[in-house]
């Protein structure tokens, strides 16, 4: 609990126009959140299958020029997708655009529809996190290599509740691990990313501990997940219509704890 309380609100490029999407992200930065992020998909999760949807690394590239403050990610981006060194690259270039304000949220995928439509293979759950198992050096080292480098070390954010085999990635390469689920589901969680720390002899306070919240009183919820060591919550919100409400009523409650 020794990190401050950190609020990011996903902001889902789905059934809404990109100019909508571009201001409530500057609205969500007025109103002091302290991440923005999209996500890796190519249709809607929600509503109309085949509504307004628009592609995620490139929407990156724009918010990194029209917000000055928030850091920006994807929440998360999808491995199969993008050959690891061109993200490697494309991470390093939003990096250097935003001024130092990207994170890398990365994980294995799942969305069916997303594979079918586009060409990729589907495979199985198993083998797309292998391939994410290989994928986390290669970007390591690319990003190692890349000229000019980052502006700093890119924060990594894996997302993902797999005991065996993503809570181990989490383990070994991320600085930010995402989950969901109630204080109950996050203790559980927990404690396997800490005896997957403990087994490569990592501290886990190295990492920082983020999960999605819905509705629901921050003053309670959050006080039960803060307990647990979860210092980033954040808020999903849908288009068209962009309810910043909770938002607020979430950094309301970072502004008292962190007061």
């Amino acid at each position: 609990m020794t990190r401050s309380v950190r609020i990011g609100l996903q902001l889902q490029p789905q059934h809404a126009d990109y100019k909508a999407i571009r201001e409530t992200a500057a609205r969500a930065e007025d109103l002091g959140a302290d991440i923005v992020f999209n996500w890796d998909h190519f249709y809607p999760l929600y509503g109309d299958a085949e509504g307004k949807h628009f592609e995620c690394w490139t929407m990156l590239g724009a918010w990194a020029e029209a917000t000055s403050r928030v850091e920006i990610g994807a929440l998360v981006t999808c491995n199969s997708y993008r050959n690891p060194e061109l993200l490697a690259d494309m991470a390093r270039t939003v990096d250097h655009i935003s001024d130092g304000r990207l994170i890398l949220g990365i994980g294995s995928g799942w969305f069916e529809k997303d594979y079918e439509e586009y060409g990729y293979e589907f495979g199985t759950a198993g083998g797309r996190l292998d391939d994410l198992a290989e994928s986390l050096p290669r970007i390591e080292s690319r990003l190692a290599k890349v000229n000019p480098a980052p502006t700093r070390h890119i924060p990594v954010l894996i997302g993902g509740g797999g005991e065996k085999k993503t809570l181990k990635l989490v383990a070994k390469h991320a600085d930010i691990w995402h989950g969901f689920g109630d204080p109950e589901v996050v203790e559980r969680k927990v404690g396997i990313l800490q005896q997957h720390c403990a087994d490569i002899g990592r501290d886990i306070s190295e990492i920082e501990i983020s999960t999605g919240v819905r509705e629901g009183d921050p003053s309670e919820l959050g006080a039960k997940l803060r307990e647990l060591g979860v210092s980033l919550f954040t808020v999903g919100v849908g288009g068209p219509d962009y309810d910043l409400g909770q938002l607020e009523q979430w950094i309301k409650w970072r502004d008292a704890q962190n007061s």
